[in-house]
């Protein structure tokens, strides 16, 4: 289980920075949506995950701890205003510019 979450996190994490990396700007809003999945991941990992036992009231050996959980609950808030934001600047920069360049330049 470990092992298979830690390969999830690896792959959403580098095929975030390869579309980070690219030249289009949907490609970069969506490299940066995977990074904050991989995050979101990563964090609740974090969590210490248990199957079969309560999520926050659970057995005086292993309680599950609730802070990891708030703060993936905080983090999608933030990854989905931070994806609307930077699609609504990709609008904003095809409109101003006639392309969707990261670097405004048309393609040589």
């Amino acid at each position: 289980m470990q092992a298979l979450l830690a390969l999830m996190i690896g792959v959403l994490t580098g095929c975030g920075v390869y579309l980070v990396l690219r030249s289009r700007t949907f490609a970069v809003a969506l490299g940066l949506t995977l990074l904050s999945y991989a995050v979101n991941l990563f964090l609740f990992a974090t969590g210490r995950l248990a199957i079969g036992a309560p999520p926050v009231i659970g057995s005086a050996l292993v309680p599950t701890d609730p802070l990891p959980q708030a703060l993936v609950l905080t983090a999608i808030v933030i990854g989905f205003a931070m994806t609307a934001f930077v699609i609504m600047l990709a609008v904003r920069a095809y409109a101003d510019l006639g392309n969707d360049h990261v670097d405004g330049r048309s393609e040589p």
